[in-house]
C-alpha cells in the first residue's frame, strides 16, 4: 500500500481527500460516516453572516407582528434577541468532539468587523483551521475592481493579526486577474487556498415565468479551472493548493495533484455517489499509485504543472483556437458532416 499522507494547513493528513462544506455535513450521523469512510478531514458548512442577518430581521418582524394594535398594549412579547452564531458554534464544537479527523470550520461575513468576531469565535470552539469564504456578487455598476481586492487582503491582513489558527481562502474564479490576487494574499502568509468557489447562479422557470433554484450539483468537466490553476500556482506561492469542484472519482485527485495540489475537496460526489465511495476515490488512488511505483505523493506532485514541463503553454493558451485549427478532427469524431 502506498503512503497516502500529506500536510495541507500545516496539519498532517491521511490522505489527499476532505470532505468540502454541504449541508450534508451538518448530520453528526453523516460527519461519522464521512470519518469511517476515509475523509482526511471535514470542511463544517459555512457560518454566513448574512443569513444570520435574515433570520434576525423575520424574528423581529414576526414578534413585532402584533405590536400597538391596542392603546393599551404596546409589546405583546419580551424583548428577545437573535442568538446571533451561537448555534452554528455550539455544533462546530459537537463535531469537534464527535470525530478525531481534523475539522475545519467555515466563514462567510460581510463587514470587516464581524469577520474578526466570528473568526474568534470560531476559533475557540477548537478546531484545526478556518476557511474563508471571499467573492463578491456584482451589485452596480460603480465599484472598482481594486477596491474589492483591497477589501479582501485586509480582511485577510486582519484575521491573520487575531487569529493563530491556519487561515485558507477560498475564492471564486471571478477576478481579472486571480492569479495576482493569490499571490497579493499569499503575501500576508495564508496557510493555503481552496480554488474555486462555485456561486449560486438563478434560473428561470419560462412556462410558470419565475425564478427558480436550480441543481447545486457539479459535473467532473468543471474540474478544469482549478486544474489549470493548480498548474500555475505549483511552487509560484508559499501557501498550500486545494483543488475543489467537480472532482468526482480518484482519477480527477490524481490529476490535480499531477498538476500541483496538495489536496482536494470533493462534495457532489458523494451526494450523487454516497459517503461510502470516498473509500473507492481513495483506493483508487492508492491503485494508481502502486502501479506507478510512486509509494509518495510528494513523488508525483507537480510533475505535470507549469514549471515542470517542457510545453510553457499549455496552462496559458487558448484552447478555443486548437479546437478551430482541429475542426475537422471534431466534426468527424461527432458525425457533424
Amino acid at each position: 500500500m502506498a503512503e497516502l499522507k500529506i500536510k495541507y494547513l500545516g496539519i498532517e493528513l491521511k490522505n489527499p481527500v476532505i470532505v468540502g462544506a454541504c449541508n450534508l455535513v451538518s448530520n453528526i450521523n453523516n460527519i461519522k460516516m464521512v470519518e469511517d469512510s476515509g475523509a482526511a478531514a471535514v470542511v463544517y458548512k459555512s457560518l454566513f453572516e448574512e443569513q444570520i442577518q435574515l433570520e434576525s430581521a423575520q424574528m423581529d418582524d414576526e414578534i413585532q407582528e402584533y405590536d400597538e394594535r391596542h392603546a393599551e398594549m404596546i409589546n405583546l412579547f419580551p424583548n428577545i434577541k437573535h442568538a446571533g452564531p451561537e448555534e452554528h458554534l455550539l455544533n462546530l464544537r459537537k463535531v469537534k468532539e464527535s470525530i478525531k479527523i481534523p475539522v475545519i470550520a467555515s466563514l462567510n461575513a460581510i463587514y470587516k468587523e464581524t469577520w474578526i468576531e466570528y473568526a474568534q469565535l470560531i476559533e475557540e470552539t477548537g478546531v484545526d483551521a478556518i476557511e474563508l469564504n471571499f467573492y463578491s456578487v456584482p451589485r452596480d455598476m460603480t465599484t472598482d475592481g481594486r477596491s474589492i481586492n483591497a477589501s479582501q487582503i485586509e480582511i485577510l491582513k486582519s484575521i491573520k493579526e487575531k487569529v493563530k489558527l491556519p487561515i485558507s481562502i477560498k475564492l471564486s474564479p471571478f477576478y481579472a486577474n486571480p492569479l495576482n490576487i493569490i499571490s497579493q494574499m499569499d503575501q500576508t502568509g495564508v496557510d493555503g487556498f481552496v480554488l474555486f468557489n462555485r456561486l449560486f447562479q438563478p434560473d428561470i422557470d419560462i412556462d410558470k415565468e419565475e425564478h427558480f433554484v436550480p441543481s447545486s450539483l457539479s459535473v467532473p468537466e468543471d474540474n478544469r479551472l482549478a486544474l489549470r490553476f493548480a498548474g500555475l500556482l505549483y511552487e509560484k506561492i508559499n501557501a498550500d493548493i486545494c483543488s475543489n469542484t467537480g472532482i468526482f472519482t480518484g482519477t480527477d485527485v490524481v490529476k490535480m495533484i499531477l498538476a500541483g495540489a496538495t489536496c482536494v475537496q470533493v462534495v457532489s460526489t458523494i451526494y450523487k455517489n454516497k459517503i461510502e465511495y470516498l473509500k473507492t476515490i481513495i483506493s483508487d488512488v492508492d491503485k494508481w499509485m502502486q502501479s506507478k511505483n510512486y509509494s509518495k505523493i510528494d513523488e508525483f506532485r507537480g510533475k505535470l504543472s507549469n514549471n515542470r514541463i517542457n510545453d510553457p503553454f499549455v496552462y496559458k493558451r487558448a484552447q478555443y483556437i486548437d479546437l478551430l485549427l482541429k475542426s475537422d478532427e471534431v466534426f468527424k469524431k461527432y458525425r457533424l458532416h
